[in-house]
């Protein structure tokens, strides 16, 4: 039966596509937050467990494994939620290009171990390499039905195993930490998770097929799955560069205080946004096929995803110290300056890769191609001009590198998506405003009040003082930014004025 596609509101899509985008967002991100509350609490009594050479050692194979990984195939199943129809045949030459990859990229790795060893001279960056090869076998069965999932909007599905993936990865890495695996607790619990990630998403999705390896008709699945391939292959230049470099000059203790620093920071970032760029990227292809205004969306995406991530950096810049000490413990102090740095460059990280679903979503994949680039010759030189100074001179990379690619990100996406830079400037000031007058005040009440307190009371009341301040800004000066969120995430219109 033929659906009838009712009119909405500029910047809105369809009613029922709408709905179903409300739900997409409250499983796939919800779900996202009870995993990530699962695996921050196993992840913080690990880091409690284990040294930060553990860490320094894991980031550097992370190198090799983050290099391999970009070739694994996502991109040629996410041409599945690009195309406006599908059939088995389609799937089935999905799935066979995803297992002769996956197969080539677990040998390439086995092989290459010994050279990454080598390079960072650090005899056990090879074993660490050759045990997770194993993760490359998982992936066709966690990427196809992904995307087929991804396509319909059906998150519930994904939660479900998502939730279930997170407890088998927390659980892994807590039981090895406790029984003195050390290092290698941190290399078992990602395979624990992916194996059961993908048992349950190839059931939700019934996606157990038989492949195909003849590619005949797939010129377009291949075409879109190499421009975002070649977009990951520039990304993975700008972001794992910092590793690379200065995994040469630093020793695994200093280098796992800086990769520690930048997981605090970049949590939001990481774990939060691409789950809900993953429902964008669905809902703008589905907005552009039936004729809904992306630029409209994309200013709501940008204006909402702010009112989170803003106050959240603001807030850990401003209470680094106390935050570090009570979550990590004092043999973590050295995260301390580098988490108030990075803390100031993740809201250009997090407004960058908000671009992406909404230009691909306009069929111009290539764009990001072309940012990535950029990035792949910006944050380099930054790092290598930073590593002079240390560790707190990557951070500063990061404050100094970033800030230019989101720029050039933003005049390069801006006219493809439709959208003024006035209209953008406007989605975020709600967010930039009150995050601003909200560390101001933290800042201060820290300085006069705060700082002859234990670490935990002290981050007590300034998490206290910065909820309230911001909660309060807003409703004084941002109401129509918190009535449209409330709209979203209710389902209830805005009244009209």
């Amino acid at each position: 039966m033929e659906q009838t596609i009712l009119p909405s509101a500029p910047g809105q899509p369809p009613d029922g596509l709408a709905r179903r985008v409300r739900s997409a967002v409250f499983w796939r991100s919800g779900s996202q937050i009870v995993a990530q509350i699962i695996t921050w609490g196993s992840t913080f009594l690990v880091i409690r467990m284990l040294e930060p050479g553990d860490y320094g050692l894991v980031a550097m194979a992370t190198v090799l494994l983050a290099f391999l990984n970009l070739m694994n195939g996502y991109g040629f199943a996410s041409s599945l939620i690009q195309r406006e129809s599908i059939d088995r045949r389609a799937i089935r030459q999905v799935f066979g290009l995803l297992l002769l990859l996956n197969t080539g990229l677990a040998l390439a790795q086995l092989a290459l171990a010994p050279l990454a060893a080598a390079y960072f001279r650090e005899p056990m960056v090879a074993e660490l390499l050759r045990v997770s090869a194993v993760s490359y076998l998982i992936t066709p069965f966690i990427a196809l039905p992904f995307a087929l999932l991804s396509r319909e909007l059906e998150y519930r599905k994904q939660a479900l195993a998502n939730l279930a993936g997170s407890l088998a990865g927390a659980a892994t890495a807590l039981a090895l930490a406790w029984l003195g695996y050390g290092v290698w607790a941190l290399v078992f619990a990602p395979i624990a998770l992916f194996g059961v990630k993908a048992i349950g998403l190839t059931i939700g999705a019934r996606s157990l097929v038989w492949p195909s390896f003849s590619f005949k008709g797939a010129g377009a699945m291949i075409g879109f799955g190499g421009a975002m391939t070649a977009t990951q292959l520039f990304w993975f230049l700008q972001s794992q560069s910092d590793v690379f470099i200065g995994g040469r000059v630093l020793d695994p203790h200093n280098l796992g205080l800086y990769t520690t620093a930048l997981f605090l920071t970049q949590i939001l970032a990481a774990k939060f946004v691409p789950p809900l760029n993953d429902v964008a990227f669905a809902t703008y292809s589905r907005m552009q096929g039936a004729g809904g205004d992306i630029a409209g969306g994309f200013a709501k995406s940008v204006r909402m995803i702010m009112l989170a991530a803003l106050p959240f950096y603001f807030g850990l810049a401003v209470t680094a110290e106390p935050l570090v000490l009570v979550i990590l413990g004092e043999g973590w102090a050295g995260t301390i300056p580098l988490v108030a740095i990075l803390a100031q460059a993740m809201p250009f990280l997090t407004l960058q890769i908000l671009f992406a679903p909404a230009t691909n979503a306009r069929g111009r994949p290539w764009l990001a191609v072309r940012i990535n680039m950029l990035g792949a010759l910006i944050m380099p030189i930054a790092f290598l001009i930073g590593i002079n100074w240390g560790t707190q001179g990557m951070a500063w990379a990061w404050l100094t590198g970033f800030p230019l690619l989101t720029l050039a990100t933003i005049a390069l996406s801006l006219p493809v998506i439709g959208l003024s830079l006035r209209q953008l400037g406007a989605a975020i000031l709600p967010a930039l405003a009150a995050s601003g007058a909200m560390a101001a005040l933290v800042y201060g009440a820290d300085v006069e009040i705060a700082r002859h307190l234990d670490p935990l009371p002290r981050l007590a009341l300034l998490v206290g003082c910065g909820i309230t301040a911001y909660a309060c800004y807003l409703v004084a000066f941002a109401r129509e930014a918190l009535a449209e969120l409330w709209s979203f995430a209710s389902g209830r219109p805005l009244a009209a004025a």
